[in-house]
């Protein structure tokens, strides 16, 4: 290299999952996660844990994870569950809700999940899908209570799919 040459500048790497814009170049197309909230229903309790986003929630904190459900054999069942959130003329509204299952034996500190599907669930959320098929009523009850707790207006303008989703 000469000496009046300036060393080129490193592209930094981002991480391309979804876009709702045309691709721009190098970087573009990054994945936006700040209008997604992370919940964990654990014991008939859903709460905030904003943890989750990066595989450190409450409960998953200090767990050794495996992708065999029977290296598990006494734990717990807990949730994540994504909710994104847009907004409309109206306001904001809950418009993306998906559950991903988990098993959790703090005393073992081991866990079980399937990370592809926490990430294509997190896809999902974001491309304002409803994916609440393996909670139960109880979970589903608790989920419910937190998001009209958190904010009873956002609540009223999401969808009827995710209300009914709720209500089953």
């Amino acid at each position: 290299m000469e000496n009046n040459e300036k060393p080129t500048e490193k592209k930094k790497l981002a991480l391309n999952v979804v876009s709702n814009k045309e691709h721009k170049g190098f970087g573009a197309g990054t994945i936006d996660l700040s209008q997604v909230a992370c919940v964990i229903i654990d014991r008939g309790e859903a709460y905030l844990d904003i943890g989750a986003m990066h595989a450190k929630s409450k409960v998953e904190r200090g767990i050794k994870f495996s992708p065999n459900k029977e290296d598990v054999p006494n734990g717990r069942p807990c949730w994540v569950v994504w909710v994104a959130v847009d907004r409309g003329e109206e306001g904001s509204c809950y418009a993306g809700v998906t559950s991903c299952e988990m098993l959790v034996d703090e005393e073992a500190r081991r866990g079980w999940k399937v990370l592809p599907d926490h990430v294509n669930r997190l896809d999902a959320a974001l491309k304002r899908k409803i994916m609440l098929d393996n909670i139960g009523p109880e979970e589903k009850a608790a989920l419910k209570k937190l998001l009209i707790e958190h904010n009873a207006e956002m609540w009223e303008r999401s969808s009827e799919q995710l209300k009914e989703a709720l209500n089953a």
